[in-house]
């Protein structure tokens, strides 16, 4: 499953695409193999999941050819 990163989740993993081999269902089982790979995603206030272009809930299902993209809190005016 690839996974693209974006802000500090980026800059936390080291590349802009990451590859996640773990089977994950749900969005709420990707988050956490994320957390366990990548500790420091946990010390964000918030981060989404985007799943094909749209913000997914936790209970949210996965597929293999998902378009899936981590999102960090953003700031700006």
């Amino acid at each position: 499953m690839k996974i693209l990163l974006f802000g500090i989740a980026k800059d936390i993993a080291g590349a802009p695409v990451i590859q996640v081999d773990a089977p994950v269902a749900k969005v709420a089982a990707l988050k956490e193999h994320l957390y366990q790979q990548y500790p420091r995603l946990r010390e964000l206030k918030s981060c989404m999941i985007a799943v094909n272009k749209v913000y997914a809930t936790d209970d949210a299902a996965l597929q293999p050819d998902d378009e899936i993209a981590v999102i960090p809190p953003v700031s700006g005016g």
